[in-house]
């Protein structure tokens, strides 16, 4: 306990001096502006960016006045109760209501509550550009965006964006970077250039606004400000050598993107999805990590488009199209970016392993459900071998079995000849089959959710069970079994997970 509250509460006492001040004057402006707000009739959003726009800009000093970071963590925490409160309570309007709800409020101090404690020791420059991004940039989206008489409107999520507003936030955050980094970056005893911080600020620039260009519900408050902060850090910290390294990564993430759109592999949500993964994986992992994930993606998109004309009897049972989407994207390649991720934090071979599991994963049950519709005999429900309709949710074939097995193949022999090191460390050749079967079993228990637990509907005029909330003419289906909440993708992000569990469990018990 005496440790957890020295935690908490050591700072010097001019400290918590400051914190009353800094919290007193933000609640007292906050009340000004709600006053203003009543009494010379201002829109509610008015106010809400105004101080949206304020409060990180005082944030942004925070350095400048603190030495110590407990009590801006406790300063976060307690705006993360009174805004998720007056969200609930429907206090404070001038803050919360908006024309869309949203968590922005909530996600605005949770954001600074999670880059005080990753970035105060040794990465004060990266906190105070991100907040700032997130406090300006993000404001002067939205104002250009419902200001501009005719903006250029585009839905990505289930927020409605501009394509000025857009070009706001990227020009905005990169000036942010490119202007104050050189300046900020002496209180953690480093020197930018002018071009540096010019290179910094463009591929900052592209990837916040692409994460507020994806967001919905106010999740850029969280999202854009910490997508910042990781490129800030990567490449205040790294050498020129690895930063080409992220650049070169980032403009092939593009041209994978752009061409996924263009040949109909993905939606627009799903490009901008696949660009920022792709960006992640090629930038920081480099050819070791990309190779198995493309084979993953060029394989399963060309799958996807053999037989169209055969698929498209099953295309009003499936929840989605063979375009993918960005719910579709995250949910087979999110945990393959953060096992990633953790090997670049944490260094270990079993990272490797773990993460061809996960692509073997969602590789097998891809491969089972693209091919396994070609069966000549009808599929058999994996719980009770029941026959059930071709297209059925958690239904078997043994060509789907088959391919199963065979996508997983496919992913162990990528990495394999990627890498093949990761294959001669401490226990040699059956990594490779701890990856196939890893991939393997998790494509059964993908079939066994499906079958279970996978929210399922019907359809009131045709009478069929569907994945599909909207089936025939647009009718709403009704729910008949499953959990409600748990969607295709949710399966697929679970097999993702059991496909990393596995091949971990496998390679530990071998060594």
């Amino acid at each position: 306990m005496t440790r957890i509250f020295t935690f908490l509460f050591q700072a010097p006492p001019v400290e918590w001096v400051r914190f009353s001040c800094f919290f007193v004057g933000i609640f007292i402006f906050i009340l000004i502006a709600e006053k203003s707000r009543t009494s010379l009739g201002w829109a509610p959003e008015v106010n809400r960016k105004l101080v949206h726009i304020l409060t990180g800009i005082l944030i942004f000093f925070t350095p400048y006045f603190f030495t110590s970071s407990r009590p801006l963590i406790w300063m976060a925490v307690i705006f993360i109760i009174v805004n998720a409160i007056g969200i609930k309570t429907g206090k404070l309007k001038g803050m919360h209501d908006t024309a869309r709800a949203t968590y922005g409020t909530v996600f605005y101090p949770l954001t600074f509550l999670f880059l005080v404690i990753t970035c105060w020791e040794h990465h004060k420059a990266v906190l105070m550009l991100s907040m700032l991004i997130l406090a300006i940039s993000d404001a002067t989206a939205a104002i250009v965006g419902e200001n501009i008489r005719q903006p250029h409107m585009y839905r990505l999520g289930s927020d409605k964006k501009s394509f000025e507003g857009s070009a706001a936030m990227f020009i905005t955050s990169f000036f942010i970077v490119f202007v104050l980094l050189p300046i900020v970056g002496r209180l953690d005893g480093i020197t930018i250039s002018l071009l540096r911080a010019a290179w910094i600020g463009w591929m900052t620039a592209i990837i916040a606004t692409a994460l507020e260009a994806i967001s919905s519900r106010g999740s850029d408050n969280l999202s854009a400000p910490i997508g910042a902060a990781f490129v800030l850090s990567l490449m205040i910290a790294n050498p020129p050598e690895a930063n080409v390294q992220w650049t070169i990564g980032v403009g092939l993430a593009l041209i994978v993107a752009v061409l996924s759109y263009s040949a109909h592999f993905l939606t627009a949500s799903g490009s901008l999805g696949t660009f920022l993964l792709a960006a992640l994986i090629f930038g920081t992992g480099g050819w070791i990590w990309s190779v198995p994930i493309l084979t993953f993606f060029i394989f399963s998109s060309l799958l996807s488009k053999i037989g169209k004309t055969h698929k498209a009897q099953f295309g009003l049972l499936f929840e989605k199209s063979s375009r993918r989407d960005i719910g579709q994207v995250l949910a087979n390649g999110f945990f393959a970016g953060v096992i990633m991720l953790l090997y670049n934090y944490y260094p270990h071979e079993i990272w490797y392993v773990i993460y061809l599991g996960a692509l073997a994963a969602v590789t097998a049950d891809t491969w089972a459900t693209e091919i396994g519709v070609f069966s000549n005999a009808s599929p058999r429900l994996i719980i009770g071998f029941k026959s059930v309709s071709p297209g059925t949710s958690g239904g078997i074939t043994i060509l789907g079995t088959i391919a199963s097995v065979t996508g997983a193949v496919i992913i162990a022999i990528s990495g394999w000849i990627i890498a093949p090191r990761t294959f001669n460390l401490s226990i040699g050749m059956p990594s490779f089959w701890i990856i196939v079967g890893a991939g393997t079993l998790a494509s059964l228990v993908d079939s066994i959710l499906g079958a279970t637990v996978q929210a399922q509907y019907r359809c009131p005029k045709c009478a069929k069970i569907t994945e599909k909330k909207r089936h025939c003419d647009g009718l709403s289906t009704r729910h008949v079994s499953g959990a409600a909440w748990l969607s295709n993708d949710c399966v697929n992000a679970f097999c993702s997970l059991s496909g990393a569990v596995i091949a971990w469990a496998g390679w530990t018990s071998m060594i």
